[in-house]
């Protein structure tokens, strides 16, 4: 009896560690990870922001939060003409880090296509990870130890989903904003693509958004639809950027670009100014099939398609719009990937991988991961600074 009872103990050992096995294997197969710990300074709001909002079309506020919960909380304001130029600080709590930026607040349309023979960097899909994003910039030299830009004439490109799921979309934010005006003083450039997550926070839905940002918005006085609404300073500058670019022959868009766009009549141009049309208004599908709506579609639009990774497509439904724009190759984020890769002849670079997150604990650990592309040649950027061709 007691033999029986052992073997069957036994027997069920196994087969959890069976399970235990199997569900590994998934996990690492699927690009997961378990989520077993975080760091209490996330729910830190002490000295958050800055929160800019225009009160008028003469008068912008700039809002820190301050206290703790013990304590309460206040917003410490103060108030600028709205076409000044001034110098604000961006505290990041879990390092006790900082960094200044001068705010402008004439937010130009960049261009849609750029042509010159400077390299490009290219990162997907940092979802509110501040320190994940500042430290791949540094081991990668985009930037010094300062925080200062050090990649001359480069193009950082930035392929969308920057915000959401982590808790330093604040940071993220300012700090893409400070590359920004840094950069040009070099002769370099940002480019910050709208993925179909600022597209949901332009339009005010914040299901992915992290439960600290309804408390922000909350302490500020706002519904958490306002932090990047018309009347933000951050909601009209992001709001000012494009969906897709044309960068050296390469076409950098979040999503994808769907086979169909190939046979309309629409350009690049177009398709931004379609979208850009269409930030602040909630999207719901409409019963006409023209090329607005496959602009805009959740399923097909540029921001949203997933096809090279789930659709069974043909390399000339890849070839069509990617030729029809005099495209080498169009780089993407949207739908995680193992690691940066070329498919389909090397016309299709997928960049978005698992990060880490600032503030979240997880096994197996994820590295960053980034695009270089440089003398006709792609690598694979690593999170130590290495880098590997592809």
């Amino acid at each position: 009896m007691k033999k029986r009872i052992l073997r069957y103990f036994k027997h069920i050992g196994l087969t959890i560690l069976v399970l235990l096995a199997i569900g590994v294997v998934i996990l690492l197969k699927e690009n997961g990870a378990v989520h077993y710990g975080d760091n209490p300074l996330m729910r830190n709001l002490d000295g958050e922001g800055p929160y800019l909002f225009y009160e008028n079309d003469t008068i912008l506020t700039v809002n820190y939060i301050r206290g703790n919960k013990d304590d309460g909380f206040y917003v410490d304001q103060e108030l600028y003409p709205a076409d000044s130029s001034f110098s604000l600080t961006c505290p990041f709590p879990l390092d006790s880090s900082s960094f200044d930026m001068v705010i402008n607040t004439k937010h130009e349309i960049p261009s849609t296509t750029f042509e010159d023979e400077q390299p490009i960097v290219a990162i997907s899909d940092i979802e509110s990870g501040y320190k994940t994003f500042r430290n791949f910039l540094i081991h990668q030299q985009v930037i010094d130890a300062d925080l200062n830009w050090a990649f001359g004439k480069g193009h950082l490109v930035l392929v969308g989903d920057f915000v959401d799921r982590g808790y330093s979309t604040t940071q993220v934010l300012w700090f893409i904003y400070k590359l920004e005006q840094e950069a040009t003083k070099y002769g370099g450039k940002v480019h910050y693509i709208i993925g179909n997550h600022e597209l949901k926070n332009i339009q005010g839905k914040f299901e992915s958004a992290s439960p600290k940002y309804f408390g922000v918005a909350a302490i500020l006085g706002k519904q958490i639809h306002h932090l990047l609404d018309a009347n933000s300073f951050l909601g009209r500058w992001m709001a000012s950027k494009n969906t897709v670019e044309l960068i050296n022959g390469h076409l950098f868009v979040h999503g994808g670009l769907h086979p169909d766009l190939a046979t309309t009549e629409v350009s690049l141009s177009e398709i931004n100014a379609i979208n850009r049309a269409n930030y602040y208004l909630p999207y719901f599908p409409k019963a006409e099939k023209n090329a607005e709506q496959l602009v805009l579609s959740n399923r097909t639009g540029v921001c949203w398609y997933r096809g090279y990774f789930r659709e069974d497509l043909t390399q000339e439904q890849v070839d069509a719009p990617l030729d029809k724009f005099n495209a080498k190759a169009v780089v993407v984020g949207h739908t995680i990937q193992s690691k940066v890769n070329r498919s389909f002849a090397g016309r299709v670079i997928g960049i978005d991988v698992n990060h880490p997150n600032d503030y979240h604990q997880n096994w197996p650990n994820k590295q960053s991961e980034g695009l270089l592309i440089k003398g006709g040649k792609y690598y694979r950027l690593l999170h130590d600074g290495g880098r590997e061709e592809i």
